[in-house]
């Protein structure tokens, strides 16, 4: 008897559950569905009825947004962009996480704090004296100057990952190497840095996400549309007089489209790297 109420309730709890991630999904995905809708409506039968269901399905909306951002432009500027900072970031991230990971000095155990205290600081914090600083080396309106100014914002959550991810990796293929004549360097890159695979990839997944939905150092260190992110010349569609929701929606979809495909593909890879440190 007790066995029959024990497994009801557990029937009702898993029901109860069900119907509550049912809710949190329909919350979750409404708003993209209206957007979808609204991009694909025309713009006449949404100032009729804003929420209501297309009458008519249109193309014109999404081609106007895609020719307004110059779309394949910001996507290449987007994606040069993330390439760049991905690869300063990872690299010097992972090398300056070796050294503080596995020696254990004073000195190692200060720079990591001064790291940590990196990550709490906000970007618009420093917007004033980054400006002039890029203006000072010539790099205003570059992607260089920009690439150079994430990196620098983005260092400090890759030495907290990778620095805490090879604290758990065993010392003995390195003491192997150490003995067989291996350097420092070559250790690192034939050893230590293969193992980071899934940390890596979850770190490029969180990069993507700054960069691609950051608007403040594109519109602030980048002039012109030619220039543009994808994000940063959406945002330039909005009209703070005027709502256009046809126009303004089909440029959104536009621009997350790539970061949903992106994350679609390393999602597998994301969950391995925030669980393996908890294997280890």
């Amino acid at each position: 008897m007790l066995n029959k109420v024990v497994t009801n309730r557990n029937v009702i709890m898993r029901r109860i559950g069900d119907v509550l991630l049912g809710i949190v999904l329909v919350l979750m995905l409404a708003p993209f569905a209206f957007a979808v809708l609204t991009a694909i409506r025309p713009a006449a039968d949404v100032a009729n009825d804003p929420l209501g269901l297309p009458t008519r399905i249109t193309a014109e909306n999404v081609a106007t947004a895609f020719a307004q951002m110059n779309y394949a432009q910001s996507l290449w500027n987007t994606v040069l962009i993330l390439f760049g900072t991905s690869v300063l970031t990872i690299t010097l991230g992972s090398m300056a996480s070796y050294p503080l990971s596995r020696i254990g000095k004073r000195w190692t155990r200060l720079t990591y704090q001064l790291f940590i205290i990196g990550t709490s600081v906000p970007i618009w914090v420093l917007i004033a004296p980054l400006y002039l600083f890029m203006r000072d080396l010539g790099l205003l309106g570059s992607f260089a100057g920009v690439i150079l100014i994430y990196t620098a914002g983005l260092l400090p959550v890759a030495i907290f990952f990778y620095t805490s991810f090879i604290r758990q990796v065993p010392t003995e293929l390195e003491e192997a190497a150490s003995i067989d004549g291996a350097g420092s360097l070559r250790i690192f890159f034939l050893i230590v840095f293969p193992l980071l695979g899934p940390m890596t990839v979850t770190l490029i997944t969180y990069i993507a996400l700054s960069v691609w939905n950051d608007l403040i150092v594109p519109i602030i260190f980048l002039q012109g549309i030619q220039n543009g992110t994808i994000m940063s010349n959406a945002y330039a569609l909005l009209n703070p007089l005027v709502v256009q929701p046809t126009t303004l929606f089909p440029a959104i979809l536009l621009g997350v489209i790539p970061l949903i495909v992106l994350f679609a593909v390393l999602q597998r890879y994301v969950i391995a790297g925030l669980t393996s440190g908890a294997i280890k």
